[in-house]
């Protein structure tokens, strides 16, 4: 392919991203209904027994959080709806005291002209439709496609980016194959069929956004990583080849070519109905992609797909929650999805656990952080100069927040969150991302008022 290099004319948005179950607590207050994280927090399999019934408390302080936004200097932020707290039981009768709270969130963020980028489905089921099959029955589509209607139909007059799910891989994958997230099961069938539920729940979300929603801007969230193998042995290597099917294109390959890779077409071949293709393979209008470094694969016969995580080279370094930090590998993925889908990228989530320094003055210093945002950026523009068609790019997390089975060890915030007070402090990084967002903003400002005088 000939890149253009277009895309370097192009302002870019900046962003910070978060996600319901993660951020806002108020796990029982006005109505909202238990989620299949509810559960699952409650079965001693998360760090310190930790749960999000209170979180960052985002449910009570989204001002305080949005004002956060608007200094630092964002022009968007991705979030997500609770399922849960908008339709307790996951259908039937809304929960007005839900959809009032991203009423009352959304306008905020339009009054710090900040876009609100909607997420329907960051992980959160209501353990209500687990208990009627949740992903694995064909029902469940439906339900989702029910759901983002009356999304769509409640917000669509004031957002208009909306993606159906984030990370569909990774929540099939460690909800269903691994057990290490909610709702904690190994079942190599139960996967097969969430992965084409989930599918088809995305085809049906898309058309349902399409009419509710009039300019809507829509695709899907999904995180790929070069899936490499963590010894040379034969095993490891097809492991690494397997493990890539289910973690970076289980999802988007139907989504976008229409069609599954060939192992995952054999395995699905009995779960797919004449049309069903045609409904998960809807025209979207952007890929948005979650990247954090490669995984590191290796063949495990305990495995209900005969592999898993395996550790990466002894001489890679590592994040605070033991991820490789590569960020060549972000330059490659970038290309390479540009060149495959050929669609505009959003990169919506990107960023680090690390551990803060709190000084005496208060202050907290992460240049860890800094330091692995600074490296990831610049790999970024280097594949936007070679031709990947970038359009945005969002850190994770605006907020140290719950971190799934991690619970509060890991910290991914540009702010840092005391989990006593819920006091808010913004640390280094976010200080840094701000200047980083205004040197951008400047330079393309700059840059198109060059173009205009050559254009006279």
């Amino acid at each position: 392919m000939n890149r253009q290099t277009t895309s370097n004319t192009r302002s870019l948005i900046w962003g910070v991203s978060t996600s319901s179950y993660q951020i806002e607590g108020a796990a029982n207050e006005d109505g909202r209904g238990p989620s299949i994280w509810d559960t699952f927090c409650r079965q001693g399999k998360v760090d310190k027994n930790d749960t999000g019934d209170v979180a960052c408390d985002h449910y009570h302080r989204y001002a305080e959080d949005v004002a956060l936004m608007r200094d630092m200097g964002v022009d968007a932020y991705r979030f997500s709806v609770a399922w849960p707290r908008v339709l307790p039981t996951g259908r039937g009768a809304a929960n007005e005291a839900g959809l009032a709270f991203y009423d009352r969130l959304i306008d905020a963020l339009l009054e710090a002209r900040i876009e609100p980028w909607l997420c329907l489905y960051h992980w959160d089921l209501p353990q209500a439709l687990q208990d009627l099959g949740g992903w694995t029955v064909r029902e469940s589509a439906d339900w989702f496609a029910d759901y983002a209607g009356l999304v769509g139909r409640r917000y669509g007059d004031r957002v208009k980016r909306l993606a159906t799910f984030n990370e569909p891989s990774v929540f099939s994958l460690l909800g269903f194959a691994f057990g290490a997230h909610a709702p904690g099961l190994s079942d190599r069938d139960a996967l097969h069929r969430v992965i084409h539920n989930v599918n088809r729940a995305h085809g049906r979300a898309i058309d349902v956004i399409r009419a509710t929603v009039s300019g809507a801007s829509v695709g899907a969230v999904h995180n790929v990583q070069p899936c490499l193998p963590s010894t040379g042995s034969t095993e490891d290597r097809e492991a690494a080849l397997t493990f890539g099917q289910y973690w970076n294109s289980a999802f988007p390959d139907p989504q976008l070519v229409g069609r599954y890779s060939p192992l995952l077409e054999a395995a699905l071949a009995p779960l797919i109905a004449a049309d069903d293709m045609a409904t998960i393979q809807q025209p979207v209008d952007w890929f948005g992609l979650n990247h954090y470094s490669p995984v590191y694969v290796q063949a495990d016969t305990g495995s209900v797909i005969g592999c898993g995580f395996g550790p990466a080279p002894a001489e890679v370094p590592r994040t605070a929650i033991g991820w490789p930090i590569q960020p060549a590998a972000f330059c490659e993925t970038l290309l390479s999805l540009s060149d495959k889908y050929r669609l505009p990228i959003y990169v919506l989530e990107n960023g680090t656990a690390t551990r803060d320094q709190i000084l005496e003055s208060g202050a907290v210093e992460d240049p860890d952080r800094i330091a692995y945002l600074d490296a990831y950026i610049s790999e970024m523009h280097k594949a936007i100069d070679a031709g990947a068609d970038v359009r945005g790019y969002f850190v994770w997390s605006l907020l140290d927040n719950f971190e799934w089975n991690a619970g509060y060890s890991q910290r991914f915030g540009l702010v840092r969150v005391d989990y006593k007070s819920l006091k808010r402090t913004s640390k280094s990084s976010a200080h840094w991302y701000a200047e980083t967002i205004r040197a951008n903003q400047q330079r393309h400002a700059s840059r198109d008022t060059t173009v205009a005088g050559n254009n006279r």
